[in-house]
């Protein structure tokens, strides 16, 4: 059976948005789907506190992470 659940994606903020407590600019950060907030210019991020939270898009960009470094975000919420 397939797994048609979507994958994650990753972002890196470039703006905290004045969520001093929740972003840190220059962390790439997992932006999961979220299709209905997209529609609104929202991403769905799991923020510092290691919870999912909408942010505004134009907080972040999206970035590729290469194959061969895929495993070090596995099981990791965000990156230094």
């Amino acid at each position: 059976m397939a797994n048609h659940q979507p994958k994650s994606s990753y972002v890196l903020c470039i703006d905290d948005g004045g969520y001093k407590a929740s972003l840190e600019v220059r962390k790439v950060y997992v932006q999961l789907p979220d299709e209905s907030a997209a529609r609104n210019n929202f991403i769905r991020v799991i923020d510092e506190t290691e919870e999912d939270y909408l942010y505004h898009e134009s907080l972040f960009v999206p970035i590729e992470i290469p194959p061969k470094a895929t495993t070090l975000f596995s099981n990791v919420n965000r990156i230094a």
